[in-house]
């Protein structure tokens, strides 16, 4: 017997002024902070890495902040709210991914690395070739998860603010690209950093708060939350075993595993947080910080997921704004009315613009950094014929251009991606990261004959693999969920191109190394090898 009714939940039509008046009042505290900590970005090193005055436990909760995506928040708990087992291994494989990058490449990429990611993959390669594609890897996989982040943003404001159909929605994307513009463009990584840390704080104790509240209502009693999320199931038993949403194909789940559990170590957005300490010791303390704010979060998310499913019912989350994105939102309104609806939406776009500011901020700096700084004006000459170095100060000029543009195709990257489940969303991101970046990062820390053409067939191979196996595959069209539904060019039986993607970028990177005789430094491998292991010399610039 289902002893929680499913009626509609509170809409947040009933209460607008409330929902806008905490969606202000978060609003504004969170820009007062970023322009106060604007006030001291004055070089490179403030704009792209904050100065490196962050502490570990502070960048700890930096770094959950930028880790507990939209996907982790809003897609997870709508996945096991719907799909029960099979939408938990997004949470396992989100946790098991973070300890992959923990242990592998986590500390030795912060000790080698300047500003970017591609200050690692350039270290000992040639400069010009490997900045250029580790640049592109970076913009691609930023993109594809700010698709993720701006399509949970649509449907949850959407909600929040009682806004249905697309072009409703397509406005609130609108306005939350023209928000992260803004925070981005004042605040720089300092002001980005204190934005994850407030926000990583009030999603943890928000989602605290749910658990505890869930768990009340079932006795603290597990097995009960579970009966009841069954017995509100439309497919009953089915939600608490494997099976639901990958057993038609098997290997559907193995790629999506193969993912999520190596995408995380080549996130550049999440790398990069590690530049932001002054010391490889704080960067050790960071990282424990944030595999216990971490780990403890994706345990909340059972009882989220599952108390969502018993409270809310999958159908009303199916059908609301937002689709499945919308369950811990409608929990919250379940649990606490309107207040406690207007609260975790404000925390859940924090959450959004967080993450959205910290993957603009790295693709900027990318951009300026890697294809500007280094491609661009790295070759130039004054009129006596004497090499020119980029004027650090333009560098931030084409870092905050940047930060324009790549507001403007998230947005309209957004629009496109509306009713995709974001957790999913991710999960091709991860994919692109683990096809295109992963391969040349474990090959360029522990193999000393990778070179140049290795890391280029590595990265190029691995992206462009991945992209193609995404546009063929359902995701992208054939079906009513599709990101182009009114056309049909699937040929790729898979949604995740993990399973072909990643062990290709490994392949390349392996056969571009072995097929070139072109000679790179051992001079420079060496120095390499120690700077990870040791960080000395890790605050130096990486340019040779």
């Amino acid at each position: 017997m289902n002893i929680f009714p499913t009626e509609a939940v509170p809409s947040a039509e009933n209460n607008p002024v409330l929902n806008i008046a905490i969606f202000g009042a978060f609003v504004a505290v969170t820009l007062f902070i970023v322009i106060r900590a604007s006030r001291n970005n004055k070089t490179a090193a403030d704009y792209y890495a904050a100065g490196r005055s962050f502490t570990g436990p502070q960048n700890g909760f930096a770094i959950a902040g930028d880790y507990l995506s939209a996907a982790s928040f809003l897609g997870i708990c709508g996945a096991i709210a719907v799909n029960g087992y099979d939408g938990f291994l997004y949470s396992i494989g989100f946790l098991v991914a973070w300890l992959v990058a923990l242990l592998l490449v986590a500390e030795m990429m912060r000790n080698t690395g300047k500003f970017t990611m591609a200050d690692v993959l350039s270290f000992r390669l040639k400069q010009r070739p490997v900045r250029m594609a580790a640049a592109i890897t970076t913009l691609a996989v930023c993109f594809f998860y700010l698709l993720a982040q701006m399509s949970g943003a649509g449907g949850l404001v959407s909600l929040l603010l009682g806004i249905d159909g697309k072009v409703g929605q397509s406005i609130v994307i609108g306005v939350v690209g023209l928000l992260m513009i803004v925070y981005v463009l004042i605040g720089g990584m300092k002001g980005t950093t204190w934005v994850q840390i407030v926000k990583a704080f009030l999603l943890i104790a928000g989602a605290i708060a749910m658990t505890i509240w869930v768990l009340a209502l079932h006795g603290f009693n597990l097995n009960t939350l579970l009966e009841a999320a069954v017995a509100n199931s439309p497919n009953g038993d089915a939600i608490l075993a494997p099976g639901l949403q990958y057993g038609a194909n098997p290997w559907d789940f193995l790629s999506l595993g193969l993912a999520l559990v190596l995408g995380t170590a080549g996130l550049p957005h999440v790398l990069m947080r590690f530049y932001t300490v002054p010391t490889a010791k704080e960067a050790r303390r960071s990282v424990v910080w944030a595999i216990w704010l971490i780990g403890g979060f994706y345990l909340l998310t059972l009882v989220l997921g599952y108390g969502a499913g018993a409270l809310v019912g999958a159908e009303t989350i199916q059908n609301a704004p937002g689709g499945v994105n919308s369950a811990a939102p409608l929990l919250a309104a379940k649990l606490g009315g309107p207040i406690l609806l207007g609260f975790i939406s404000a925390v859940a776009f924090a959450t959004i613009l967080a993450v959205v500011a910290g993957l603009t901020i790295t693709a900027a700096a990318s951009f300026a950094h890697d294809i500007y700084a280094n491609v661009i004006q790295k070759n130039k000459k004054n009129a006596e014929g004497t090499p020119v170095a980029a004027d650090p100060n333009a560098e931030v000029k084409v870092a905050r251009r940047t930060v324009i543009v790549i507001g403007i195709l998230a947005i309209i990257g957004g629009i496109g991606a509306q009713g995709q489940n974001i957790a999913f969303l991710v999960a091709l991101a991860f994919a692109v990261t683990a096809s295109a970046n992963l391969p040349t990062i474990l090959y360029s820390l522990f193999w000393r004959r990778f070179n140049t053409r290795g890391a280029v067939w590595s990265m190029y191979g691995g992206l462009g693999s991945a992209i193609l196996l995404i546009v063929l595959s359902p995701v992208f069209s054939g079906s009513e969920t599709a990101m182009i539904p009114t056309i049909d060019i699937a040929i790729w039986p898979l949604n995740n191109p993990g399973i072909v993607s990643i062990p290709l970028g490994f392949i390349l990177g392996w056969l571009g190394t072995i097929t070139s005789r072109a000679p790179e430094s051992p001079q420079l491998a060496a120095e390499m090898e120690v700077r990870s292991l040791t960080g000395f010399g890790a605050e130096k610039a990486t340019d040779h």
